[in-house]
């Protein structure tokens, strides 16, 4: 696997190596050792998630508060999404600004969301199946969100706003500006 540090650096692509012949292809998705080495912290996942969605559905922007704080490891099985991971961390360099990456199940690329990022997926496709490892779990009292369309953060979903479908949660996300709860740049959300 190869870990490619994005132009937010905590945030990671990690391209798998794929193994095809006449018969398929074989894919390692997940390495712990390896991952850990490139982020230069543990990472603990402690549960895998799975949506299927159709095309305009917009899932996010999302993030949970520590203590209950979330990495994610996300990647989509079948389908194509654009995956975003926004940087709300006070103080970083890159605090408001993103990392847009089109994940699929013909690329077969992952994105590494660390703690810190608020984080969401539009589909591109008819459909696609997005699967992600967490290493936390989900906690109603942390669980936050930021608005998709907030025109400060200018992120380009590629799909008309009319196009979009999303969840009565998500058409009321505050917008940055407003965001109270954000995580210190500073702080170790990770144990070394």
């Amino acid at each position: 696997m190869q870990y490619t540090p994005q132009s937010i650096p905590d945030v990671f692509v990690i391209d798998p190596k794929v193994h095809g012949d006449h018969r398929g292809y074989f894919i390692e998705t997940y390495r712990q050792d390896k991952l850990e080495q490139a982020l230069g912290y543990k990472v603990n996942f402690v549960q895998d998630n799975e949506s299927k969605s159709s095309k305009g559905v917009l899932r996010g922007l999302h993030f949970q508060l520590a203590p209950h704080a979330q990495s994610k490891l996300v990647r989509v099985i079948e389908g194509a999404v654009l995956d975003v991971a926004v940087d709300i961390r006070q103080g970083s360099p890159f605090f408001g600004q993103y990392v847009a990456i089109e994940l699929s199940g013909d690329n077969k690329k992952q994105l590494f969301v660390p703690r810190g990022f608020a984080h969401g997926f539009v589909v591109l496709t008819d459909t696609a199946t997005f699967a992600y490892k967490v290493d936390n779990y989900y906690s109603p009292e942390c669980d936050r969100g930021l608005a998709f369309d907030d025109k400060a953060l200018k992120i380009d979903w590629q799909l008309d706003t009319e196009l979009l479908l999303l969840s009565d949660k998500d058409t009321k996300q505050p917008s940055f500006s407003a965001l109270e709860d954000c995580f210190d740049y500073k702080q170790n959300y990770y144990d070394k």
